[in-house]
């Protein structure tokens, strides 16, 4: 006859003695970890009425119609007729050139070489318009200041390692906290250069007509969001210098890699918190909202001009080909950054559509695919060194800027 089995209750002691080890130090952590908090969100039907505490003109959500965004345009086009009157300028408005850096990684060094060796070239322009998103958010104070910073931008990209940008925390932060790493190691790299004398620089510019734009996401909204650098440079708001590094360390926030950056508005007087994260999360790269049709008001208020567009896509464009593992993580992380890549196309088609309904000239760089430097990790110094040389190289010789997004070509001629 079978023998009849005791029910024993489950007691600590009845695990055995290691694995009562490890569950105690499991609930001891679950006990000291608690998330980190945060002022409340801004209510859904308050989103576009937020705004930054003493710089109202600091920001304007990508996404919201021609009438939020064309008064940042006009303040900016009268700024510049009053700069060219003080200067002594008769005649047609002169040419202008925007340049746009997109999302990437340690890949910011290519766009970081392209711009020292276009400066030795001789024939680098001076930008009307810079935007940047992630990493190009953090070339785009230098590039939007010139060839004085390109000692900076080289620096920056060619010397620096992943211990300069984030520290890694433990496993249990995949649960317990908001990133599985901790950026403060990129707020101090910032707090480096940006500091209340090169805000004074780019205020100069700002108020010459010139414009800084950074993209970061708002993530209870949902919605991309772009900063207004230069006006918060102008502001003289004594938070401005910590505002405007938050906002290039959010942009570059790759959610669940980093922390958001949480953001002070006001609403009617009452505080909120706005979650930021990488403006990646929304696009790779822009210029400005295609709402705003700037042919189109430039012919009804005769800003009439010549317009050319640089856009430094720090990227590969051409087929990435890796070996996935037969994992979850392993090809959850193969699929996102297969979006972002094909994110990253569609954007420069988007802008290639704006540039022809507007009449500006495009012009497209990227990584190209004869290069195959090693990457052995994430902000892999030697790499970064490599890729800024190869750009370098290229940008020093001529850059050979193409016409069109990849795998369009012109239009047959009649």
């Amino acid at each position: 006859m079978k023998k009849q089995e005791t029910y024993q209750p489950f007691t600590p002691s009845s695990l055995p003695r290691n694995c009562f080890l490890s569950v105690t130090v499991f609930l001891l952590l679950l006990q000291g970890c608690a998330l980190p908090t945060r002022r409340d969100a801004v209510p859904a039907e308050f989103t576009t009425q937020a705004t930054v505490p003493g710089i109202p003109d600091a920001r304007f959500f990508a996404d919201s119609g021609v009438e939020s965004i064309l008064p940042f345009a006009l303040a900016g086009m009268e700024r510049e007729k009053q700069f060219l009157a003080r200067s002594g300028h008769r005649g047609p408005l002169p040419p202008v050139n925007f340049l746009a850096i997109s999302g990437g990684g340690d890949n910011g060094a290519f766009g970081a070489g392209l711009l020292v060796g276009w400066t030795d070239a001789g024939n680098r322009p001076e930008f009307k318009l810079v935007t940047g998103i992630s990493t190009g958010a953090l070339i785009a104070p230098f590039a939007f200041l010139g060839p004085a910073y390109d000692d900076t931008l080289k620096k920056l990209y060619t010397t620096i390692s992943q211990d300069d940008v984030l520290e890694k925390r433990t496993i249990f932060a995949a649960v317990f906290d908001d990133a599985m790493a901790d950026n403060r190691p990129l707020w101090q790299l910032v707090s480096q250069y940006i500091d209340e004398a090169m805000l004074v620089e780019i205020a100069n510019e700002y108020n010459k007509g010139r414009f800084l734009m950074i993209a970061t996401t708002d993530l209870d909204a949902r919605r991309p969001v772009i900063w207004n650098m230069g006006a918060i440079a102008a502001s003289k708001d004594p938070k401005a210098v910590d505002l405007f590094r938050n906002i290039m360390v959010a942009s570059a926030a790759i959610p669940g890699a980093f922390p958001p950056t949480m953001i002070d508005v006001e609403v009617d007087g009452t505080p909120y918190h706005e979650m930021h994260v990488d403006g990646g999360a929304m696009a790779q790269v822009f210029t400005y909202p295609p709402s705003l049709n700037i042919g189109e008001e430039s012919k009804v208020r005769h800003f009439e001009r010549d317009r050319t567009l640089y856009i430094i896509r720090n990227a590969r464009l051409d087929p990435d080909w890796a070996s996935v593992d037969r994992r979850t993580l392993d090809i959850l992380s193969r699929t996102i950054s297969s979006l972002i890549q094909t994110q990253g196309v569609g954007d420069l088609y988007q802008i290639y559509t704006i540039a022809q309904r507007d009449g500006i000239d495009y012009n497209l760089a990227y990584i190209g695919a004869n290069f195959n430097a090693e990457h052995k990790m994430d902000f892999d110094t030697d790499y970064m060194r490599k890729l800024f040389d190869y750009a370098y190289q290229l940008a020093r010789e001529g850059y050979p800027w193409q016409k069109y997004p990849p795998g369009f070509s012109a239009p047959a001629s009649d």
